[in-house]
């Protein structure tokens, strides 16, 4: 099983495998016809009131990290997430975030691989 994260902007790529947007809100300037979105977890991203406080400040990381790995624990979709890792032999989580160092994806990326370690 692999895990990766990719900006929804950069170019599909068959090696993807299966792709989910992990975004609430549908990212700007991608139409749907192309996106090569296998699924929309749109309940997997963080609560709005935490995306909006964090706004991607890197003084903000690891407290965010911190509360969204709580949501995290606290949500349903994340069984959904992991039943598609367990079904998938590759798994790309996508983003629109411009930030590729300090962003949800990266956060649920590290909460999937602390929690699927034996």
């Amino acid at each position: 099983m692999s895990v990766k994260i990719k900006r929804i902007y950069e170019p599909y790529s068959p090696t993807d495998g299966y792709r989910i947007l992990i975004d609430r809100l549908w990212p700007r300037g991608v139409k749907k016809e192309g996106a090569h979105i296998d699924k929309w977890l749109k309940a997997i991203a963080p609560s709005t009131a935490l995306r909006k406080w964090f706004d991607h400040d890197p003084e903000k990381w690891e407290e965010f990290r911190k509360r969204y790995h709580d949501e995290l624990k606290r949500s349903t979709a994340i069984s959904e997430l992991a039943a598609y890792v367990h079904e998938h032999k590759t798994l790309t989580l996508l983003f629109a975030a411009k930030n590729e160092k300090y962003n949800d994806a990266i956060a649920l990326q590290q909460f999937i691989d602390h929690h699927s370690q034996p």
